[in-house]
């Protein structure tokens, strides 16, 4: 699919959408899909601040799981950084881990992993790349600095 950070390829299981890959590729036939590309789409138009698609997390084990997870507690326009979430997991030591969890999350922009800055409020890394990280938080509204 199109969107105004590139194409996307989204692939679910017989569960939920299972994948958001940045780049594009032969997208799954499936409902779930179908419902994530418009949820997506009215994302992008502004009309959309949560997504409600069912997600197949079988692919999500451990610490990184336990991130991806919590990502989905932040709203719409709202940050965090690694270090506050790695204590908000209980382990305030784990930003590193944190940013682990965050660069293997399966379903970005779905999961919000964009939303998660350096504790100095900078972009950090984004697997989409810094550019589609920019234009999400802008299009959220949220602050960061540069």
């Amino acid at each position: 699919m199109d969107t105004p950070i590139g194409p996307l390829t989204l692939l679910a299981s017989p569960r939920g959408l299972s994948r958001v890959l940045f780049g594009p590729g032969p997208s799954t036939e499936s409902p779930f899909v179908d419902r994530a590309r418009r949820e997506i789409e009215e994302y992008f138009a502004g009309r959309r601040r949560e997504f409600t698609v069912p997600l197949d997390w079988s692919g999500t084990t451990g610490f990184r799981g336990r991130v991806q997870r919590r990502l989905l507690t932040l709203g719409y326009g709202e940050t965090t950084s690694y270090g506050a979430l790695a204590a908000a997991l209980g382990s305030p030591g784990a930003s590193r881990a944190v940013g682990s969890g965050c660069r293997t999350n399966p379903l970005p922009i779905v999961v919000p992993c964009h939303r998660v800055l350096r504790a100095d409020g900078s972009l950090g890394g984004y697997a989409g790349g810094l550019a589609a990280k920019r234009l999400l938080l802008d299009l959220e509204g949220a602050a960061y600095t540069v």
